[in-house]
């Protein structure tokens, strides 16, 4: 386990460094600068503006002051130093550093997120099982149909409908915002709805395929009540498939969380990138490619390590 441990946090930093170098130059390559307006501003006005976040540097070197800066060993001002890992201001939010514009719209994200992965997991596992149980009766059929719908319909148009449905015909949800649970529960919905539909088939087919397993007729031949079976002894090996797909869906609720976001002006990561997007503002939007990758390359190694969990034959290499 530590080596395999050792071994993932290396590759977790040649990962952010790999990430950090192309979007540096991905970002810069895009015509345009961050200060390049409806409004032209004046030439000298640009000049110092450009010189106070250094932008008017040649691109290697404002490279390897980010670098640094992300590293925590260098300041902005390309002095030595150690410390946490500071991104420096951002270009268009005025008085605010990346830093401290993270830390505000992060909660948000992550709030939204694990809702949404905890919707798609609860309701996707529980309809796989009893579409499983239910094997080509009216039941698995209607939950397959459901299955299909929800991986078909995109989540922005779910999200409308829900809002039409929720908010103004039925006035149960907030229709925007932050402030309360409240405003999460539509939001988590259309977000993980996709995703429950992918998980209520995977469980189907894991548990199907469970369910004929010598060590499963030996229990049922034992006497054990079914649902003792079921949630102890197949579910385990049911779950395999689905917990390999929890890497990707946590990518997945990650992008889709920006469209989400600006559907209920929701305040999190995922709009602060999508307007540091628009706008050039480079630090901004590097800072939350960053922190996805970060959890990205955690969920994958919480997934990794959740095999070995679930099935003591499989080893950490």
């Amino acid at each position: 386990m530590v080596r395999f441990l050792i071994r993932r946090l290396l590759w977790f930093l040649l990962t952010l460094w790999t990430v950090f170098t192309v979007s540096f130059f991905l970002m810069r390559a895009v015509p345009g600068g961050p200060f390049d307006g409806d409004r032209k501003l004046e030439p000298d006005v640009k000049r110092m503006i450009e010189q106070r976040y250094n932008v008017d540097q040649p691109k290697w070197k404002q490279y390897v002051t980010h670098l640094g800066m992300a590293a925590g060993v260098l300041s902005e001002d390309g002095q030595w130093r150690w410390g946490l890992p500071d991104l420096g201001p951002s270009y268009r939010i005025r008085d605010y550093t990346v830093n401290q514009i993270i830390a505000q719209g992060l909660p948000i994200s992550a709030a939204l997120g694990i809702l949404a992965l905890s919707f798609g997991l609860v309701f996707g596992v529980t309809a796989g099982i009893i579409a499983a149980l239910n094997r080509q009766n009216f039941t698995d059929t209607g939950v397959m149909l459901l299955a299909t719908v929800g991986i078909a319909v995109p989540n922005f148009w779910m999200a409308s409908i829900g809002i039409i449905l929720f908010v103004f015909w039925i006035p149960l949800l907030p229709a925007a915002g932050w402030g309360s649970l409240s405003h999460l529960v539509l939001p988590a919905f259309c977000l993980g709805a996709p995703y429950a539909a992918y998980i209520a088939r995977l469980t189907r087919t894991g548990m199907l395929e469970v369910l004929h397993q010598d060590y499963i007729r030996t229990a049922y031949a034992k006497g054990l009540p079914a649902r003792r079976v079921i949630m102890r002894h197949a579910l385990k090996g049911a779950l395999l498939p689905v917990v390999s797909f929890l890497g990707p869906a946590a990518a997945g609720i990650l992008t889709g969380s920006l469209v989400i976001e600006k559907v209920f002006h929701l305040s999190g990561t995922g709009t602060y990138f999508v307007e540091a997007a628009l706008q050039r503002d480079y630090p901004l939007a590097m800072g939350v490619v960053l922190v996805y990758t970060v959890v990205l390359y955690t969920m994958n190694v919480i997934v990794d390590i959740s095999y070995a969990v679930l099935d003591p034959r499989i080893k950490l290499q």
